[in-house]
């Protein structure tokens, strides 16, 4: 289906939490009920969840804040904001990465970011699904340009990762850590992923997409899609709303500053913050690759970025593969 401003502006309507009726809603937005009843039962379709009771007229389960062009631009630092091409937000795609992968050959702007409220293909990791509520989550992907090719982006999710960590606790969110390679955790709950896309000449120029899903509600009928332990942000600040636009805003001041370095800073900027937020240091994790199993314990990673894992006083060392802690 497609968002329209029908559905929006309901949601406008209903964000204040509290009941309101068919008829109301109808004659400030000079359509019929029908047409009302109508897009109510698409939202359904989005998981957004709209209470309706007889007698009193329809409610928003849970506060739905949409994510606003003018407000992220508005509290964006300067530094971020000078470095920031395009800032794109839309309501319904199929993939917010695949969308900037073939926007990178269409245009030729240095940098593009687009946030979107609901994806209906949003890919993690090794092609896993995202689940992808409508309007409650961040869904954001950065396009950018480097003129060095792939290998001097060794490290990239690693260092995103880092900014990230530091957006969370900058908006007072704490004990979030970093799993190995690209994972963002909280009490070894996946909190949100970082997925890279790289394309290019081996020796340059090459563009990068930077994906970042990151759980701020899961509505309880979305959450039974997800197949491993998560959480959200929600029950981390004990059902806190936040901010999305000022979490949007926070990430890019954090991210746009990082990727615009990168190129010369490379993983050894970022390698010891990424040390501080290892949330697997120490820990019995099973590595999974290809048909391959792996015990041992995490002694976090070298200068490269590799995972260091002991294994029964043998020290391997993993460039990638599936990480899971290992229950003891």
């Amino acid at each position: 289906m497609n968002f329209t401003d029908t559905h929006r502006r309901i949601l406008s309507l209903l964000s204040d939490g509290l009941f309101h009726s068919g008829t109301e809603i109808a004659e400030k937005l000079n359509v019929s009920r029908s047409t009302i009843n109508k897009h109510i039962q698409n939202l359904h379709e989005l998981d957004v969840q709209v209470l309706a009771v007889s007698g009193k007229g329809y409610k928003l389960e849970k506060p739905v804040q949409l994510l606003e062009h003018q407000v992220i631009m508005q509290k964006l630092s300067k530094t971020a904001a000078n470095s920031l091409s395009v800032l794109e937000i839309v309501d319904s795609i199929a993939s917010t990465n695949r969308y900037l992968m073939d926007k990178a050959v269409q245009l030729t702007t240095q940098s593009m970011v687009c946030f979107a409220e609901h994806q209906t293909a949003g890919k993690g990791r090794r092609g896993r699904d995202w689940v992808s509520p409508f309007g409650h989550n961040i869904y954001l992907s950065i396009l950018w340009r480097y003129q060095s090719g792939p290998g001097a982006l060794s490290g990239l999710s690693l260092a995103v990762g880092v900014a990230v960590v530091k957006a969370l606790e900058n908006l007072g969110v704490v004990g979030v850590g970093l799993k190995w390679p690209n994972d963002i955790f909280w009490d070894k709950r996946k909190l949100g992923g970082v997925l890279i896309e790289i394309s290019g000449e081996s020796g340059g120029p090459c563009h990068a997409v930077i994906g970042l899903g990151l759980n701020c509600y899961i509505p309880e009928q979305s959450a039974v899609a997800i197949t491993q332990e998560w959480v959200d942000l929600t029950a981390i600040l004990n059902e806190k709303a936040i901010d999305r636009n000022q979490l949007a805003a926070e990430l890019l001041n954090q991210l746009l500053p990082l990727l615009a370095d990168y190129e010369g800073y490379g993983l050894s900027h970022y390698l010891s913050e990424w040390r501080r937020y290892d949330c697997m240091l120490g820990e019995p994790v099973e590595i999974n690759i290809a048909e391959h199993r792996y015990q041992g314990v995490v002694s976090g990673i070298d200068e490269q970025g590799l995972l260091q894992v002991d294994m029964d006083g043998e020290m391997k060392s993993f460039a990638s593969g599936e990480v899971s802690f290992r229950k003891t």
